[in-house]
């Protein structure tokens, strides 16, 4: 009997797929996948003979049943996710299911959006000294979110955030990282369809969130990146620093006396984004 292999497309570009999961789909008897966030060119590269099936109008019953019967014949099925199977993939469920019928299973990851939109804007979550948190969240809406776990609550450690699935309401979304206590002028970013043609990302402050996510049509399929580490001068990480001793190498100086450890270069930024300025 063969298994069902829960494979993480990526955030959109083709390209960003991992190995493994474009050769499972190329091996598949079935590809299901989420028409409305796969990219088609990733499905068409299915066997002629493969059974492709957009799942988007199924329930869960439907897409379990489909699973089974594959798997059952000694077929090879393909559950196509968009970005990481792990992150709102409501793959639990699925499994679940896959345990009961005593249907083996495996997941491939893939690049989330936030990781994919940090690559286009040039950011990086940790910063040294400054943050070394990054924070995967959304806001309540239809799917609530625990008590522990609101908007406000999550903002006042003042780490990296990623938050998903809140675009329909910016102001909301604005509103509660302030109330959690982050300054206005924390930089933020967000990326509409990041990975897919036409993919759209800006900077702003945490103050012109809203305003920007709504006179860009940032209304569905973006994700808000909230970094307060891009925000100070900071010091550079100990992993280069000619003072600093690791297993794999000695320091060749005293930290303090490392010119490398003194100088600070001003970080570049991507040219094809908008900038924004802490200072105003």
């Amino acid at each position: 009997m063969n298994k069902v292999y829960f494979v993480g497309a990526g955030p959109g570009d083709p390209d960003l797929i991992t190995v493994k999961g474009r050769d499972l789909i190329r091996r598949a008897d079935l590809v299901l996948y989420a028409g409305s966030l796969v990219p088609r060119s990733l499905v068409e590269q299915a066997r002629p003979d493969a059974r492709v099936v957009d799942s988007s109008a199924l329930d869960l019953g439907s897409t379990h049943d489909l699973l089974y019967q594959c798997v059952s014949r000694g077929g090879l099925a393909v559950r196509l996710h968009t970005g990481d199977p792990s992150l709102y993939g409501a793959t639990r469920e699925q499994m679940e299911l896959l345990d009961r019928d005593g249907i083996a299973y495996e997941v491939v990851p893939g690049v989330t959006a936030a990781f994919a939109a940090a690559a286009v804007m040039g950011n990086s979550f940790t910063v040294p000294e400054q943050t070394q948190t990054l924070i995967i969240t959304r806001r309540a809406g239809r799917t609530p979110v625990p008590d522990a776990e609101q908007l406000p609550l999550l903002a006042a450690h003042h780490a990296a955030m990623a938050v998903y699935l809140s675009a329909g309401d910016p102001e909301g979304l604005q509103a509660e990282l302030l109330q959690g206590g982050l300054d206005p002028s924390t930089p933020c970013a967000m990326s509409h369809r990041v990975g897919w043609p036409g993919e759209k990302s800006l900077r702003c402050r945490l103050d012109q969130l809203a305003a920007t996510a709504r006179e860009n049509g940032f209304d569905r399929q973006t994700v808000f990146l909230i970094l307060p580490g891009e925000n100070a001068e900071t010091a550079r990480s100990k992993l280069y620093d000619a003072g600093f001793s690791h297993m794999y190498r000695k320091a060749s100086c005293a930290s303090g006396d490392c010119a490398s450890s003194r100088h600070q270069t001003p970080r570049s930024r991507n040219g094809n984004t908008a900038n924004y300025d802490p200072g105003t």
